[in-house]
């Protein structure tokens, strides 16, 4: 008598197989691999996380918790991080160029030679942030907050240098 595998059989087997190829969600694919390019992360939470190194061009951030992530030397570009809480984070050498950080809490956070130009940082709050060394070219400050910001070495929005 042969042996036979139903066919009830093969699905579950087939669909298990399919099912352990699928590709993660957005937030896991992130924290496993450090690259999510275009995600859609809308409202997630980050905090504390090492994301030193992310690849996050065009993802879409906003409204995130990302207070105190490390987002060393990410790429952000044309990132959506509007209304997303960044204090204390760690941007250090990040490039943030044509970023969206509309309303976006940079409380305290480290931005030393990050790349803004042409970021919109509108209604933005960069108390105590750490500017140095950054290149705001062409950035939007408009009703940004920047008191007791450090912009030593940063090159401002017009193109000249802050003392």
């Amino acid at each position: 008598m042969k042996h036979a595998i139903s066919p009830v059989l093969c699905l579950l087997l087939l669909g298990g197989a399919i099912a352990s190829c699928a590709k993660p969600d957005p937030q896991t694919q992130l924290l496993q691999t450090k690259d999510c390019i275009e995600c859609d992360l809308q409202g997630m939470d980050f905090s504390q996380a090492d994301l030193s190194q992310a690849k996050l061009n065009q993802a879409n951030l906003s409204n995130a918790n990302l207070s105190g992530t490390d987002l060393s030397q990410a790429l952000l570009d044309s990132t959506n991080l509007s209304n997303a809480n960044l204090s204390g984070a760690n941007l250090s050498t990040a490039g943030l160029a044509s970023a969206t950080l509309k309303d976006a809490d940079l409380t305290g956070a480290n931005l030393e030679g990050a790349f803004l130009r042409t970021a919109d940082l509108s209604n933005a709050n960069l108390s105590g942030a750490n500017l140095t060394n950054s290149d705001l070219t062409g950035a939007i400050l408009t009703n940004t907050n920047l008191e007791g910001a450090t912009l030593k070495g940063a090159i401002m929005p017009d193109g000249s240098i802050h003392e």
